[in-house]
């Protein structure tokens, strides 16, 4: 069996009572398109074999079966705090979470989008927020780090850190871009450069959410800086399953947890 590729970063390592981890393509049960470990109940994968991954990835931060969340996400600045787990089924429409209740692992499902991960350890106060380009741009990381404020945490403490997600290379846009960032803030301009066909551009998403965290008062956010469009052998894009013309696409799961003392 071919083992978990979980990737971490120092800020979120710090504390032994925080587990996280930015979990790639490799080590689940899934076949086809969704090989190995997608994680997203909203795929046409077997479920059976969608619960076994993340049963996996629970494990490997050796936190129980029944310990992982995820939302149902769309695309909002919506966030939901979690004091218990609940079933996928009825898992709340949102696209955050956060959590001071130990035991709980909060997962956010990506498939080019930017995953979130949030602590403040001292406080014991985790988040996970899922960034695409709507949600960044409608508020979710501010309204996270509020979310986390309300149950405690300070500011200049938390620690976050953006994982794989799709780069400025691979993220080309046309259409109503750039328009809805320049309305909200006219140096937003700097996260576009002009593409190779006429009136589109190359979107740095992840520069953008970090844009947005510095704004929000964390002080050294870390991006990961792996981009999922051209490394098919370690993340699912949707770009580009719909490049390749493939009927779906599996879902790759960064999860942040406060471990039970």
């Amino acid at each position: 069996m071919q083992p978990l590729h979980n990737l971490t970063v120092p800020a979120l390592a710090g504390d032994p009572r925080i587990r996280h981890g930015f979990f790639a393509r490799r080590g689940g049960v899934s076949g086809g398109i969704y090989a190995s470990l997608n994680c997203g109940f909203g795929s046409n994968d077997y479920a059976a074999d969608v619960a076994e991954n993340r049963r996996r990835v629970a494990h490997a931060l050796d936190m129980a079966d029944t310990s992982l969340v995820t939302v149902h996400q769309i695309h909002s600045p919506d966030v939901v705090t979690v004091t218990a787990p609940w079933q996928p089924a009825q898992a709340p429409r949102a696209d955050a979470m956060v959590s001071d209740r130990p035991g709980i692992a909060l997962g956010v499902l990506t498939a080019d989008c930017a995953p979130v991960l949030f602590a403040d350890p001292a406080a014991g106060v985790v988040g996970a927020a899922h960034a695409g380009w709507r949600g960044a741009l409608d508020g979710v990381i501010a309204a996270t780090v509020a979310a986390m404020a309300a149950l405690g945490a300070r500011r200049h403490r938390i620690c976050a850190a953006i994982g794989p997600c799709i780069a400025q290379p691979s993220y080309e846009v046309g259409g109503g871009f750039p328009a809805p960032f320049l309305a909200a803030d006219a140096t937003n301009d700097r996260f576009f450069i002009a593409a190779a066909r006429p009136d589109h551009w190359q979107f740095d998403l992840p520069g953008f959410v970090l844009s947005q965290l510095a704004q929000a008062g964390i002080a050294d956010p870390t991006n990961l800086g792996e981009d999922t469009y051209p490394a098919p052998e370690l993340y699912f894009s949707y770009r580009r399953a719909t490049h390749n013309a493939e009927p779906d696409y599996g879902r790759n799961l960064s999860v942040i947890a406060l471990a039970a003392t």
